[in-house]
């Protein structure tokens, strides 16, 4: 059969610096084909030259049986390629209908956009995903996960031959993920192809037909998904032999069964609002505890009353014995709390600002000298955290925006770390890195536990809490619910649990 796709040897070079160097890629017609590897493998690279953004230094392209020449994102639309990136370039004040026919609304006589069409298009095509919205309403009033449906229905929109898809699934729930992959099912059984970008290595082995390993700006190999194990896709994107990381676990977490005294936290029955109306929990000195539950279940607003973000409206805290309510973040501060958020983009990282001046936000009070910031000290704290947590920047003053995600991830994780905490929130601490940076970032975690300091971990990722807490608190709307502890602690004990409460609240 003669691909849809093929890419073979494509070079590209950036101020002399080789970023792909004899990649490739094959993708047949109604194929669901995952591309995977670290942060700084050339994923990227590689979908911005297929679609017309980078121009190739060498190599052969060819869709659709012809040679590729695309000079621009709309030539690559054009010719039958739709893609949707991981941060969404939508336009949040404009309605779901503009959004999803821009470009191509409806006219009638001649030049006037026929508005009633565009929204029985919108809702026609949202349909085929199970929304019904308003599609008058501006798209920025509906959730992250209702806006990243809305990207793909924009594109399954367009006729397109291949639909990328980048980190689809980052803001999405369980339900709203088995919808996407029905669309994605959907788009396979009419012949379109799809090319899959995921750090969610379990959803190729649901959706995907075959898979492209990068590593270091080549492409090391391609396979078809059955008759592959999760562990055989991480040994070739690091490079390293499968039984020496099966030796080591999957995560570098490892939660254990250890014995804790010290109680550093301890919350019971608070409640912020509707989001959050009765949770408890405590934590010890030197343990990790994860929240479980679904997206909207609680566990983010759990984490915002801990900071002082979203006052209490009922319940008590208390933090080393002492009664304990921020009025605002800055409290839990000076009490000494961090809290990575979920969202490194939007509530993280201030993109263009450095990598010194990043790191250092949450500690500029501390670093202050007769009125003025010393920037001695600052560049000499910086500096250590650069060496000691691996953070790959070309200097301290590159803007953030250019390093990879693991490494804005774990520039975030220094920030708080220089504020030396006992107690760390970490909300989604390694979503949307690779498996590299990945284990990297835990086990950073894992040092900052073994010191002495406390966790609560937020991970949709299950595998994550199962290896990483000492005991799981699961919530389910707004509310604590039960409690996994170990040896209990089992993916299909979570599973288990989660479905019960979700039966229970129908």
């Amino acid at each position: 059969m003669t691909p849809l796709l093929a890419m073979s040897d494509i070079a590209k070079h950036f101020a002399g610096i080789p970023a792909l160097r004899g990649a490739s890629l094959e993708i047949a017609p109604g194929e669901v084909h995952a591309l995977i590897g670290q942060n700084g493998a050339g994923k990227s690279t590689l979908i911005k030259i297929l679609t017309g953004l980078y121009r190739r230094d060498g190599g052969e392209i060819s869709f659709a049986g012809q040679p590729s020449h695309l000079a621009s994102p709309r030539e690559a639309q054009q010719a039958g390629i739709a893609t949707i990136y991981q941060e969404l370039n939508l336009v949040p004040l404009r309605s779901v209908s503009e959004n999803v026919v821009m470009g191509q609304e409806p006219r009638m006589l001649g030049f006037m956009i026929n508005w009633p069409e565009a929204h029985r298009r919108t809702r026609e095509i949202l349909a085929r995903f199970g929304i019904d919205i308003d599609v008058t309403a501006p798209l920025g009033s509906f959730s992250t996960a209702i806006q990243q449906l809305v990207a793909i229905a924009r594109a399954v929109s367009m006729d397109a031959k291949l639909v990328i898809m980048d980190e689809p699934t980052s803001s999405l729930d369980s339900s709203e993920v088995e919808i996407l992959f029905g669309v994605v099912r959907e788009l396979k059984s009419s012949g379109v192809s799809v090319l899959y970008v995921s750090h969610f290595l379990d959803e190729l082995f649901q959706i995907c037909d075959r898979v492209t390993i990068m590593r270091d700006g080549q492409t090391v190999g391609s396979r078809d998904i059955p008759g592959t194990t999760k562990l055989d896709l991480i040994a070739a994107m690091l490079g390293r032999n499968a039984d020496e990381i099966a030796a080591e676990g999957l995560t570098e977490l490892s939660g254990g069964n250890a014995n804790f005294e010290e109680v550093v936290l301890r919350v019971e029955g608070t409640a912020t609002g509707p989001r959050l109306s009765d949770f408890s929990m405590t934590l010890h000195r030197g343990e990790i505890v994860g929240l479980g539950g679904l997206l909207g279940s609680g566990r983010t607003e759990a984490a915002r009353s801990l900071f002082g973000v979203d006052q209490l409206t009922n319940g008590r805290m208390t933090l080393k014995g002492a009664v304990f309510r921020p009025s605002d973040p800055s409290a839990a501060i000076r009490a000494g709390i961090g809290f990575l958020t979920e969202d490194r983009k939007e509530e993280g990282i201030v993109p263009h600002m450095s990598v010194r001046e990043n790191l250092t936000l949450a500690l500029l009070p501390a670093l202050r000298k007769n009125g003025q910031v010393d920037r001695e000290a600052e560049r000499k704290l910086v500096a250590d955290f650069i060496r000691k947590l691996g953070i790959k920047t070309a200097h301290m003053d590159q803007p953030i925006r250019e390093l990879s995600g693991g490494n804005q991830q774990k520039v975030l994780l220094a920030r708080w770390l220089a504020t030396k905490p006992d107690i760390l929130i970490l909300d989604e601490p390694t979503r949307g890195v690779d498996v590299g940076a990945k284990r990297e970032i835990q086990s950073i975690i894992r040092t900052f536990v073994d010191e002495g300091h406390a966790v609560i971990l937020i991970s949709s990722e299950f595998e994550e809490l199962v290896e990483g807490a000492n005991r799981i608190v699961v919530m389910h709307e707004g509310r604590a619910v039960s409690e996994l502890t170990n040896p209990g602690i089992t993916e299909n004990a979570l599973v288990r649990a989660l479905a019960h409460h979700e039966e229970a609240g129908r």
